[in-house]
C-alpha cells in the first residue's frame, strides 16, 4: 500500500504527518510506503523550523524532509491520498479527477471530522510553536486512527 499526505506547501502539515505515520508504521512493523507533497510547494524546500521542533515532541526527525510539488510527485501511484484541508482535497481532485475515489481529508478518512463539520487541519505556517503543537497533536490522533482503520481491512 502507498499513502500520500498533501497540504499546501509540504513544509508543515504533510511533512509532520508523513514523519509521524512512518514512525508508527515502523513500530507496528506494517509495510506501507508513505509520501507527501504540496499543491503549491517548491520542490526541495526544507520543513519549517517550527514543524521540525513540533515533530521532535513525538521523537520524529523531519530535518531531512524536502518538499515535493504535487506535479512532480508520484500521486497517481497512490492507493490513498490524505489531504490536510477540504481545499487541498478539492485541488487534488481538480488536478487529478481520475483518482478522486482515493482522495480524502485526513480527518474525513480517520472519521474524526465532527460529522463533517471539522474536516481541516489548520495551517500553522507563520504562527508560533503553540499553533504547531496544536497541529501535530491533531495529526498524531489522525494518523493513529488511520492506522487502526487500515489494520481492520
Amino acid at each position: 500500500m502507498k499513502i500520500m499526505f498533501v497540504c499546501s506547501y509540504n513544509t508543515c502539515r504533510s511533512a509532520m504527518a508523513k514523519g509521524i505515520m512512518q514512525k508508527k508504521l515502523k513500530e507496528k512493523n506494517i509495510d506501507i510506503e508513505v509520501y507527501s507533497c504540496g499543491i503549491h510547494a517548491r520542490t526541495g524546500e526544507y520543513a519549517s523550523y517550527n514543524a521540525i521542533e513540533a515533530a521532535k515532541y513525538y521523537d520524529v526527525d523531519i530535518t531531512l524532509h524536502r518538499s515535493t510539488n504535487i506535479r512532480e510527485s508520484n500521486i497517481k501511484e497512490m492507493d490513498l491520498i490524505l489531504c490536510a484541508t477540504r481545499s487541498n482535497k478539492e485541488n487534488v481532485i481538480l488536478l487529478y479527477p481520475d483518482i478522486k475515489e482515493k482522495v480524502f481529508t485526513m480527518k474525513e478518512f480517520a472519521e474524526i471530522d465532527n460529522n463533517g463539520q471539522d474536516l481541516d487541519i489548520k495551517d500553522p505556517w507563520g504562527y508560533d510553536n503553540n499553533i504547531y503543537s496544536n497541529s501535530i497533536v491533531e495529526i498524531e490522533k489522525v494518523t493513529q486512527k488511520i492506522i487502526e482503520k487500515i489494520e481492520k481491512k
